[in-house]
C-alpha cells in the first residue's frame, strides 16, 4: 500500500480557492484550506506531479508534523519527538530556511530556527548513533509556520519558488510573478479560443502564462526540484513519469490570439525573448504600443493587466491621467471583459466605472485589488479547441 503524506502548498493570500481547484483537478484530496495555504493528501508520486503541474502554488512542502508550544523548552521537546528519521537520512543536509510567527508567544524567527535545528539534531543523534553529522548528502530545507502558538513544520520539496518557471531571464521593472499571473487568469472565464490583450505587458508574464495554459504546457517541466535527489522518499521514476506525461499533454496545434503591448521597446524585446524561452513565442504577438491605442475589431475579448500603480512617489501624479486613459480604452471595447490588478485606490474613479467584482489580493506585502469588469458572454457555439486536462 502506498504511503500517503500531507502536502502543503502555500499561495498568495486571496487565491486559495484557485489553488484548491487546481489540486482537485489533479485528483488529490484536500485536507484543509487556510489563509495562504492549501493542504492535501498525496503519495510520493504526488510530490513530483504537484511540483510540475500546479500553476498557482508557490512551493510544495511535505508536512512532518505540528506542535503546540508557548516556550522554547516545549518547542524543543515536541519537535524532538517528531519522527525525523522517517524523512532525513543520516547524511542529510538540513537547516531551517524560514520561520514565520503570527500571534504567538514565540515570535523570534531566528530563535525558532535555532531551537528547531538543535531538536532535530538531538533526535537523529539517538536514532543514528552519530555525534557529528557531516551533512554532505541531499538538501532538506525545513520551513515553519507558527500561528497562535501552533507550529506547522514541513520539508521544502521545491527549492527555488515555483514562480521560477525557467523562462524569465530578462525582467522589466516591478514584474508580476508567474504564479500570481496564472492564478489571476484562472479567476477569469478566458479560454484559448478567446482574444487576450495585456496593454501593460512588461516582461510578458500574463501573455506567456496564458499561452502556456492554451498549449497545456506544465509550468514546472523545464526546471529542477530539490526532492529529485530525495532517493529515500521520492523514487526518480516518479519525476520521469510526470515529465513524460507533461510532454504528452502539450497541444502543438493550438492557435491563439494573445497580444502584449508596452511603450518601452527594450521591454518588448525582453518579453519576446522570455516567450521564446518558454516555447510559446509563436502564440503571442508583442508590440510597442500605448494603452491609448488599445482597440480591436473583434468582440468578446479579454484584457488582463497589471498597470503601474505609483510605487515611486514621483510616478503618483501621473496616475489619474493614466487610469482615465485606461477607462477610455475600455469604453471602446464595449463587449469585452477587463481585469485589472492594482494597488491604486482611485482606480475605479478614474477608469470611470465601478467594477462588477473586486477581490483583495496580496502581491508580496502590497495590498492590491483585482478589479473585474465583466462583459457579455459570446453566443453559444461548439468549440473544437478545448484544452486537454490532466486526468488522474
Amino acid at each position: 500500500m502506498r504511503e500517503l503524506y500531507e502536502l502543503m502548498a502555500p499561495c498568495h493570500f486571496g487565491l486559495e480557492a484557485v489553488l484548491k481547484r487546481e489540486i482537485l483537478d489533479l485528483g488529490y484530496e484536500i485536507s484543509s484550506v487556510e489563509d495562504g495555504r492549501v493542504t492535501f493528501l498525496g503519495d510520493a508520486e504526488a510530490i513530483a506531479v504537484a511540483n510540475i503541474f500546479l500553476r498557482s502554488a508557490e512551493r510544495i512542502l511535505l508536512k512532518v508534523g505540528s506542535v503546540h508550544a508557548t516556550t522554547f523548552e516545549e518547542l524543543f521537546d515536541r519537535v524532538k519527538a517528531l519522527p525525523w528519521e522517517a524523512c532525513l537520512p543520516s547524511d542529510a543536509k538540513f537547516w531551517v530556511t524560514k520561520a514565520t510567527s503570527v500571534k504567538s508567544k514565540l515570535f523570534s524567527p531566528s530563535d525558532i530556527q535555532s531551537i528547531v535545528k538543535k531538536a532535530i539534531v538531538e533526535r537523529l543523534k539517538g536514532i543514528y548513533g552519530i555525534e557529528w553529522f557531516k551533512e554532505d548528502g541531499a538538501s532538506y530545507p525545513i520551513r515553519i509556520f507558527m500561528m497562535k502558538d501552533e507550529a506547522v513544520i514541513g520539508l521544502d520539496t521545491t527549492g527555488e519558488s515555483l514562480h521560477k518557471r525557467g523562462y524569465r531571464k530578462l525582467t522589466a521593472k516591478a514584474p508580476i510573478s508567474e504564479t500570481l499571473a496564472s492564478a489571476l487568469i484562472m479567476l477569469t472565464p478566458w479560454k484559448a479560443d478567446r482574444i487576450l490583450v495585456d496593454p501593460f505587458c512588461g516582461s510578458g508574464t500574463f501573455s506567456i502564462e496564458a499561452a502556456m495554459m492554451a498549449a497545456n504546457i506544465a509550468p514546472g517541466m523545464n526546471r529542477s526540484f530539490l526532492a529529485e535527489n530525495w532517493k529515500n522518499l521520492v523514487p526518480r521514476k516518479h519525476w520521469y513519469h510526470a515529465v513524460e506525461e507533461a510532454q504528452d499533454l502539450i497541444d502543438d496545434k493550438i492557435e491563439t490570439d494573445i497580444q502584449g503591448y508596452d511603450i518601452d521597446g527594450e521591454v518588448i524585446r525582453a518579453a519576446r525573448e522570455n516567450a521564446r524561452l518558454a516555447g510559446v513565442d509563436h502564440l503571442i504577438h508583442f508590440q510597442k504600443r500605448s494603452v491609448s491605442e488599445l482597440n480591436h475589431p473583434k468582440k468578446y475579448g479579454f484584457v488582463i493587466t497589471n498597470p503601474p500603480y505609483g510605487e515611486r512617489i514621483e510616478d503618483r501624479a501621473n496616475l489619474p491621467a493614466l487610469y482615465t486613459e485606461i477607462g477610455q480604452a475600455f469604453s471602446r471595447l464595449d463587449s469585452w471583459s477587463e481585469y485589472v490588478i492594482t494597488s491604486y485606490e482611485d482606480a475605479e474613479k478614474y477608469i470611470g466605472r465601478k467594477a462588477d467584482k473586486n477581490r483583495k489580493i496580496y502581491n508580496g506585502m502590497i495590498k492590491t485589488y483585482y478589479y473585474q469588469f465583466i462583459g457579455p458572454r459570446p453566443p453559444r457555439r461548439e468549440t473544437g479547441n478545448a484544452v486537454e486536462k490532466r486526468e488522474k
